[in-house]
């Protein structure tokens, strides 16, 4: 049966907009770090490169190479870590763009993808992409369903609910998952799940 993460994941990927706790297990990524505006040219650039690095793992039975205990699943949504800073000026958002990768990807795995995308679409960046696993823990999140740039609405929910059950936030960053295709939906009905890992 095809592992559809929207079906089979849904405490992960189907939050309301009213916050809930849990706890995020180990999850592989292929990743890039970034800075700059999100609506500057780089951003997208760095986003394909996570897009071609994904799809090499998912066609790659097609290719002849058949990782051990692969499956069929549907690729997971982009994925980005965000660090605090001055939203007034996005020229100088620093962040990390990721995409989750399926339980069987392994290091050989990842070489594989890296041959077969440096190939297949070449791109200066793809240097810069690298794999990691990530575990982030307890965490806070809630679905925000608008532009990115009212975001802010939604993590006054997310402090709220913090203050309430007297959680704090760790580290200095969040957790944005995009469920939506922004070059497809129109700005205020872009769903993100926005996420604060917290003690």
């Amino acid at each position: 049966m095809k592992h559809e993460w929207r079906k089979h994941e849904k405490e992960l990927y189907a939050p309301k907009e009213t916050p809930q706790l849990l706890s995020v297990p180990r999850q592989k990524f292929f990743m890039i770090k970034g800075r700059g505006n999100p609506n500057d040219e780089d951003f997208s650039d760095r986003i394909g490169v996570l897009y071609s690095l994904s799809y090499a793992v998912r066609m790659m039975p097609k290719s002849g190479f058949v990782p051990n205990g692969h499956f069929e699943y549907t690729v997971y949504p982009l994925e980005g870590i965000w660090e605090e800073c001055d939203t007034s000026d996005k020229s100088t958002f620093s962040y990390t763009i990721m995409m989750r990768q399926p339980d069987f990807v392994t290091e050989d795995v990842v070489k594989k993808a890296f041959e077969i995308a440096s190939v297949k679409k070449p791109n200066p960046l793809l240097k810069e992409a690298y794999y990691d696993e990530i575990e982030e823990g307890l965490s806070v999140q809630v679905l925000h369903i608008g532009d990115y740039d009212d975001e802010p609405e939604s993590f006054e929910k997310i402090i709220t609910y913090m203050k309430e059950n007297k959680l704090q936030k760790r580290g200095k960053t969040h957790r944005e998952i995009y469920l939506s295709d922004a070059r497809k939906v129109e700005r205020n009905k872009l769903k993100t799940i926005l996420r604060y890992m917290v003690k």
